[in-house]
């Protein structure tokens, strides 16, 4: 009797700090956006805490009724100052093609708006199965159970706890603002340096 092979896996990946270190783009963005406001904006302190959604970053230097417009600004900006100086984080592009060769899918689900995230993945010749964006923390669970993920990467806290709502192994990597020991705390299943260490990990996993 012929075994029935397993179905292939889905893994989500976070974006942010996590397959990308945006850092040196969003800075550049945020300096940009804080000229056309005269609104003082330390870019510095910024890039420390990527993860949450933007206009909870917004709302730290601007009032509640300006949050809309400037984060129309910011989105208006990201592709000229961001996209082209942002990075691959080591072992990112490696750790989507460990997915796929396996026969998995790898997606990515991130807060970032959307047509941003993509621009990203063009850019660095990421070829995710599927980008889905605007989802923070738990809210992450929503687009992990519609396309079936059963492992989400992420590099925050909220990262796994929207693994965790959507009943999927947390997977962490301490490259982003939270530290190994925070992101154990916060229930990760398995916490790992960076994704250079992922593709040993998942043939592992897998096996």
């Amino acid at each position: 009797m012929t075994a029935t092979p397993a179905p292939a896996r889905t893994v989500g990946f976070d974006l942010d700090m996590t397959l990308i270190d945006s850092r040196p783009g969003i800075h550049a963005c945020w300096v940009e956006l804080s000229a056309r406001t005269g609104t003082y904006v330390d870019a510095d302190l910024v890039v420390t805490r990527l993860g949450p959604p933007l206009v909870e970053e917004i709302a730290h230097w601007f009032p509640a009724e300006d949050i809309p417009a400037v984060a129309d600004l910011y989105r208006e900006l990201y592709p000229a100052y961001a996209v082209a100086g942002t990075l691959a984080m080591p072992g990112a592009h490696e750790a989507v093609a460990a997915v796929q060769r396996a026969g998995g899918k790898a997606i990515v689900v991130t807060a970032k708006w959307e047509p941003n995230a993509r621009l990203h993945m063009e850019h660095l010749g990421m070829r995710p199965d599927a980008v889905i964006g605007g989802l923070w923390a738990a809210q992450k669970a929503d687009a992990l159970r519609e396309h079936g993920a059963s492992v989400y990467v992420g590099d925050h806290v909220g990262d796994v706890r929207g693994a965790q709502v959507a009943d999927a192994f947390s997977v962490a990597v301490a490259t982003g603002p939270c530290s190994a020991a925070e992101l154990t705390e916060a229930g990760a299943d398995v916490v790992l340096d960076d994704l250079t260490r992922f593709a040993e990990w998942f043939a592992d996993y897998e096996g």
